[in-house]
């Protein structure tokens, strides 16, 4: 129906898939019943479904979640995990650039801390938010790799500044030496009272104000971190070596 003349119209109007939407839908015979003004509307409606779906799935990529599939409807929900389903809702749904409260998820290891902080994580993907996630080892890996470039030294700074919803997981797990202490500290000023910060971590503000190697930088690390944060204890049930015995039962499982 529409000539190359007319595609490349499309392309410089940049609504391709509008065009292309349209046309399947006027030569499906099933739509002959409606008029040219409603199959438009239907296109322009299916092109912006596509829009988002591909904007979503960009920004799940870009965030560098270890587990894709992390779920806030699969969480497990028993007693003394410190979550339920309305708050982890509130969670899935909330507007982080709106609200810059901090998250801070605590337990041993194996607590389930990863894949809470991922499901959440991906739950802000799908509304839309810039999230950014990194293991606390890595990060401060790279940022100590890149200030050997000042260009791109600063553009990370300005990328983990920016980012709607930046995620740290793993937090001072292991030590951070003095230059990674202070690129932090730059990005938690930066973030301060304009976007989230979600740590995981297997220890409380109480250990990491010791575990930084700057005492006056991480008490000002920390207090940003500590201060009218959301807190949540996922208690000592150890998830991980739980789903391993599951594992086991499966009549799939081998060793």
């Amino acid at each position: 129906m529409f000539s190359s003349a007319d595609h490349d119209k499309f392309r410089a109007l940049r609504i391709t898939h509008v065009a292309a939407r349209f046309e399947e839908l006027i030569n499906d015979e099933a739509n002959d019943t409606l008029t040219p003004e409603q199959l438009f509307l239907t296109a322009v409606d299916d092109a912006l479904d596509l829009r988002r779906a591909n904007h979503i799935e960009r920004l799940t990529r870009q965030a560098n979640f270890p587990i894709q599939n992390a779920s806030i409807e699969e969480l497990d929900y028993r007693e003394g995990r410190g979550i339920n389903p309305v708050r982890m809702r509130r969670y899935a749904n909330h507007d982080w650039k709106s609200d810059a409260s901090n998250v801070l998820i605590t337990s041993p290891t194996g607590g389930g801390k990863t894949y809470l902080a991922c499901a959440i994580g991906l739950a802000a993907c799908h509304n839309e938010h810039h999230v950014t996630y990194a293991r606390m080892d890595d990060l401060a890996r790279q940022l100590v790799i890149a200030r050997g470039d000042g260009i791109a030294h600063q553009d990370l700074l300005n990328h983990l500044s920016n980012t709607d919803l930046l995620i740290i997981d793993d937090f001072l797990t292991i030590g951070i030496d003095e230059r990674a202490a202070s690129d932090l500290f730059a990005i938690l000023a930066n973030r301060e009272h304009k976007r989230p910060t979600i740590i995981a971590s297997q220890s409380g503000p109480d250990y990491w104000i010791t575990a930084l190697p700057d005492r006056v930088a991480a008490d000002s690390i920390v207090n940003r971190l500590a201060n009218n944060a959301r807190k949540i204890n996922l208690g000592n049930t150890d998830m991980r070596k739980e789903q391993n015995q599951a594992n086991r039962q499966n009549p799939d499982y081998w060793e």
